[in-house]
């Protein structure tokens, strides 16, 4: 297991260039299932999540052509979905929460699915019921063996049938699956309460490209018209919106002048209003996020009758609960109070003792709720050793170990490396100290 050794409260300066997204890769990567022709994915993270996956989709029979860096090309003509009823198989899909969203590609194009309860980060509980309740709305027969926690759909004679349905929760990963599996179903498919992130939008847009009829793209309510067969395509991955975020918060933090390059500003929503709710300076440059050097700190802004400020996530278009742990850490430094409200998992909230452990200044409410004072920079945060539970809670501790007076050893840096791309070395060519060892 490897770690980070941080020297901390050094000032960064430069540019920063955001990877590919890793939620939309994890989609994208899935859908090359849906068609026997060439797929070309561009900007793809070189990440262990998204890694795992393209080794996945090797181990089934796709044929994988690498190009440059985060370009590859794949073609599902031999697809071998015996290999999902191996014991390979159900440790490798195991290992992974991405793993889930080959089953509606599967189920459409092959008749069968089946996945092991796949892994992840431990935030909470994180359930599958919206995927399978919309393969059985689609016709799908469902079975779950308890024993070794696997998940298994077939299609009925006469194959996937369009439906009405209403997801019980806007799940991007429900909605991405079962959107997948509609495209190649009988009739017309309309699905209410979609979500409607960016990635979705991009998951839509590439199904387009391929041939398929799906209108109401960006909006909750989708409708699908079933075609026969799917084309290839080229398609290219947003900048990653959390890894965004989290570049805004180390500027902050570490009161450092830095430049985040080519942002897709139209594909940020809400992101830049809640940092300058805690005071932060964006300035947009084309489509660059300028964060000058915050020498003065940064204030919260009270709500207009005078409340406390909370942040809480939301479905989009609202904030996204990937950047609530950065927003809690950016908070421990502001002049002012601030409610995390993290309403989607319980568990995400538990790496706040080390924060605290650190000389912040929060109350942990409750699994879903803190309250964060912030110390203005009247005191530096202290250093410390900790272990990153989370690719979230990790990047976050980061960022606190930063901006931490002396030397902070950050265990299980695995978890970071799942969600960031060679961040050592792009932290470093801004001016950090760290070392992985």
């Amino acid at each position: 297991m490897g770690i980070f050794k941080i020297e901390g409260g050094i000032r960064l300066k430069g540019d920063i260039t955001p990877q590919g997204a890793k939620n939309e890769a994890l989609q994208i990567l899935c859908a090359v299932l849906l068609t026997p022709e060439k797929v070309t994915i561009n900007n793809i993270p070189d990440i262990i999540d998204v890694n795992k996956l393209v080794t996945l989709l090797g181990n089934l029979g796709v044929k994988i052509e690498r190009h440059g860096k985060g370009s590859i090309t794949f073609q599902s003509d031999e697809v071998n979905v015996g290999y999902l009823e191996t014991e390979a198989f159900k440790k490798e899909g195991g290992s992974l929460r991405g793993s889930i969203m080959i089953v509606g590609p599967l189920l459409a194009r092959y008749g069968r699915g089946y996945i092991p309860k796949p892994g992840g980060d431990k935030i909470g509980r994180r359930r599958l019921d919206t995927h399978f309740e919309g393969f059985i709305n689609l016709g799908a027969k469902f079975r779950y063996n308890k024993e070794d926690h696997f998940y298994g759909v077939e299609q009925p004679e006469g194959g996937l049938v369009g439906a009405d349905m209403l997801l019980d929760e806007a799940s991007v990963t429900g909605t991405a699956n079962i959107v997948m599996a509609a495209v190649l179903a009988k009739g017309v498919t309309t699905i209410y309460n979609a979500a409607c992130e960016p990635y979705l939008q991009q998951l839509c847009n590439m199904l387009n490209s391929m041939g398929a009829k799906i209108t109401g793209v960006g909006s909750n309510l989708l409708r699908i018209e079933g075609v026969q067969n799917l084309g290839g395509c080229e398609h290219r991955i947003l900048p990653d919106m959390v890894e965004i975020g989290s570049w805004i918060g180390l500027a902050a933090m570490t009161r450092s002048e830095i430049t985040i390059k080519n942002v897709s500003w139209e594909n940020l929503g809400v992101i830049p209003s809640v940092f300058r709710k805690l005071g932060i300076t964006l300035e947009k440059r084309g489509d660059d996020i300028y964060i000058p050097a915050h020498e003065n700190g940064y204030e919260v802004k009270k709500d207009i009758d005078g409340s406390i400020l909370t942040i809480a996530d939301a479905p989009w278009p609202g904030f996204t609960p990937d950047l609530l742990s950065i927003v809690l850490v950016v908070a421990t430094q502001a002049k002012g109070e601030v409610l995390i409200h993290q309403k989607m998992f319980e568990s995400r909230l538990f790496f706040v003792d080390k924060l605290i452990d650190m000389g912040a200044k929060i109350i942990l409410c409750d699994p879903h709720r803190a309250v964060v004072i912030g110390h203005n920079f009247q005191s530096q945060l202290k250093a410390t050793v900790m272990s990153s539970p989370d690719i979230r809670a990790g990047i976050s501790l980061l960022i606190a170990a930063l901006s931490a007076k002396g030397t902070s050893t950050i265990q299980n840096i695995e978890q970071i490396d799942r969600g960031y791309e060679d961040i050592e070395q792009r932290l470093r060519n801004i001016g950090a100290k760290i070392t992985r060892e």
